[in-house]
Formats: C-alpha cells, structure tokens, sequence
C-alpha cells in the first residue's frame, strides 16, 4: 500500500525542497494543485508553530490526506524581528511577489551597518492525520546576515540576500543539497522524517 502525504503550500519551491527534504520515506507526495485545491487558510497565528498547525489541520480536513504544512520566515535583529510570522506578506498590497519583498527588507536596512544586520530564518512544521490527530511538529533556524543586494538564482523568497558566513555565501548560491543540510526547513525535516518512519513502521 502506498501511503500518500499531501504537502500543504502553494509555493513550488517549497514542493521542490520537499521532495528532496522526504526522499527517504516511503510516501507518494501529493501537493495542494495536484489535489486541485485552490482554499488559502487563514494564518491568524501569533507564532510560526500555530500557523503551521492551522494550516496542516485544515488541509488535512480538505484532503482526507495526511498532511504536512509549514511556517516559516526570516527576523531581522534590526527590525525588532520583522518580517516574522508576515514573511509572505510584507509590505502588504503593495508588494506583487518576492522581488517586491526583497527590495522593501533592504530599503528599510538602508542605513544599517553590516555588524547590525543579522538574522535568522525559522521554520514551524506540523503533521496532521486526516482526523486530525497531530503526528509530530518541529522547529528548526539557521543564522545568517541581510546581504546589502540580491546573490544568486537558486533558492525563492529571501534566500538571495540572507548570506551564510560559514559558506560566504547566500542561501540562494549554494545547491538544494546543500541548503537542505543547513537550512531551517531542512533542520526541522529530519525530525519529521524520523516520525513518519515510525508512522508507516507502526501501521
């Protein structure tokens, strides 16, 4: 029997970095368009952990699918930990896509000095049975600097200006396999693919 979990996100380089994240386990991952569904929840969460558990519970709901959602985003020290839980909509109406966020971030770090730009991303994952019985939820960060322009055509998001020291790097010039060693989302996926190991052991 093949077990089948449903990756709960809209954004294709999240699938990507899943389907790479999950090679291990013995599941067929669906996404949200292969299900054809097109319902956005409601992040109305304080934290990226509520957000991930709202969203890997309602479309869990949706599916009848074991479901995985995350949330995830960057804080800079210098902006008391914005973008935070808002990652995806700073800027609001005003910003049309990433490119839009990326420039408002580094507008808004202007005059700050290297020293003072640092940051991290984190990531909240949640596993929810159909039911909606929680399997497991994980965290996972990586620290890093706001670069003072863009680096790099890999990666989506911030990825292009968030630069890794250790790599003198930014996430966005370095291989998928690579940031799936070091990333937020890669850190908080090992833990989850231990659970669904079990999971599929235990069934």
């Amino acid at each position: 029997m093949v077990h089948q979990l449903l990756i709960a996100t809209g954004n294709s380089g999240k699938v990507r970095e899943y389907a790479e994240l999950l090679s291990g386990i013995s599941f067929e991952l669906v996404s949200l368009k292969d299900l054809g569904i097109t319902h956005e929840v409601d992040e109305t969460g304080e934290t990226f952990e509520e957000n991930a558990w709202l969203k890997a519970s309602e479309y869990a709901a949706l599916s009848g699918l074991l479901t995985l959602a995350d949330d995830s985003g960057l804080e800079v020290d210098a902006l008391g930990g914005d973008p935070g839980v808002r990652s995806a909509r700073y800027g609001g109406d005003a910003c049309q896509g990433d490119e839009d966020r990326v420039n408002l971030l580094l507008k808004n770090l202007e005059d700050v000095p290297w020293d003072k730009r640092t940051a991290r991303f984190r990531c909240a994952i949640a596993v929810v049975e159909s039911g909606g019985t929680a399997v497991t939820q994980a965290k996972g960060s990586v620290d890093g600097m706001i670069q003072y322009s863009p680096q790099g055509n890999d990666g989506f998001g911030y990825d292009p200006v968030f630069f890794i020291p250790s790599h003198y790097r930014t996430l966005a010039q370095i291989s998928l396999a690579e940031k799936n060693q070091l990333s937020h989302r890669g850190n908080a996926a090992k833990i989850v693919v231990e659970s669904l190991k079990k999971l599929i052991t235990d069934s």
